[in-house]
């Protein structure tokens, strides 16, 4: 059977990364940037870091931020029509997973204009063109959606989030620079970071995980584990790691998938508009728990990844304990609540253990499940 990797055809990283736009666009003939970045991302300057370069070597374009934290189909209808409007040639989408998702879907629907309902995206959508084409330029350290062939959009509507696979959306290039993300604030790292650690574990346990993408997934997770602490105390060393971390989880897990953590996640952030890193984060070590006897011996190297020492001389038992408690102490440091009293209403447990089941990245969950046990795991949160 074959395996398919699709990545960037170029990134950027370290320091001063995103100081190379102007270069990549200027080479590629572009224009006018459509500039996709979000309200607060605008107000506390961030965005600023890319629109002064553009400013200094003259480069047109236009900004659109209305952009949610969970994005919805009407955000991105609003967009499409911004974007027709503008004259631009190429999108910029500056900030986390939110921007980047909303420029994946404007940017598929204008080069297929025939996926205008938004929802017609949902799952593998037999796209004919190339998005437009997409620079990337993260702010958060955790969705590598700059990376990936995924993006996530919320139906309001029916309170579910729309997973989205596509090759036609990757960006062309992305500017992966730790000095775009040293604003975030401490609750934004932890959340985005756990996110980032849960697509490395979930990428390396997946039913589609291979040889290539479990070397990826294993040394996002190593990264990942010695940099978090310290990308929430906001230390040069720790952001540099998380930026790169999250970045490698992207490459792997894109290609092969996720699984339930990510599914049970999505409805959360549909009903309640629970921020994703913080779902995720609060149910991994639940559902690694659970997902434990189909991992085979990985877990053995997840958690020497996590830092764990004395991996080889430990049972199957001790060291997929070990690996569990490695990830749920890595949360607790970051500050991430340990369960879902404060989220999920007992009787919208029914809702989400359907919405997650019926989630794209089910199916590639280790362990097949239900329904029914979906709604179990909930309730072991509450």
């Amino acid at each position: 059977m074959a395996q398919r990797i699709v990545l960037n055809g170029i990134s950027y990283h370290g320091s001063g990364a995103v100081a190379e736009i102007v270069g990549e666009a200027q080479g590629r003939g572009f224009k006018k940037a459509f500039l996709c970045s979000d309200p607060d991302l605008l107000k506390f300057g961030v965005t600023a870091k890319v629109t002064d370069l553009l400013d200094k070597a003259g480069m047109e374009y236009e900004i659109y931020s209305e952009i949610k934290p969970n994005p919805t189909i009407s955000n991105v209808q609003t967009g499409v029509a911004a974007f027709k409007a503008s004259g631009a040639d190429y999108i910029i989408a500056v900030g986390g997973g939110s921007s980047m998702d909303t420029a994946k879907a404007i940017g598929i629907i204008i080069t297929n204009p025939e996926f205008a309902d938004v929802r017609s995206l949902e799952g593998v959508a037999p796209t004919k063109n190339p998005c437009v084409p997409i620079f990337a330029v993260p702010t958060t350290a955790g969705t590598a959606a700059e990376v990936t062939i995924n993006y996530v959009i919320t139906d309001e509507e029916k309170n579910r989030k729309m997973v989205c696979v596509d090759t036609h959306d990757i960006p062309i290039v992305a500017f992966i620079d730790p000095d775009m993300m040293s604003t975030m604030p401490r609750s934004l790292t932890a959340a985005t970071g756990m996110d980032a650690l849960t697509h490395a574990i979930e990428g390396f346990t997946t039913k589609a995980a291979w040889e290539m993408t479990d070397m990826f997934h294993l040394k996002a997770i190593e990264i990942i584990a010695r940099s978090l602490r310290d990308a929430v105390e906001n230390k040069p060393e720790g952001r540099e790691g998380m930026a790169l971390g999250q970045y490698i989880a992207g490459m792997g897990f894109s290609n092969v998938g996720l699984g339930i953590v990510h599914s049970m996640a999505h409805p959360l952030g549909a009903l309640y508009d629970t921020p994703h890193g913080v779902a995720n984060a609060i149910i991994l070590p639940t559902v690694m728990a659970y997902n434990a006897e189909a991992t085979g011996d990985k877990y053995k190297y997840i958690a020497a990844a996590m830092g764990v020492k004395g991996t080889e001389s430990m049972t199957v038992e001790e060291y997929r304990k070990a690996a569990i408690d490695a990830v749920q102490q890595l949360s607790i440091d970051v500050g991430i609540p340990r369960d879902l009293k404060d989220i999920v209403k007992e009787e919208d447990i029914q809702f989400l253990s359907e919405s997650a089941y019926a989630d794209a990245c089910r199916p590639g969950n280790p362990k097949d499940t239900s329904v029914e046990e979906i709604a179990e795991l909930y309730r072991s949160l509450l």
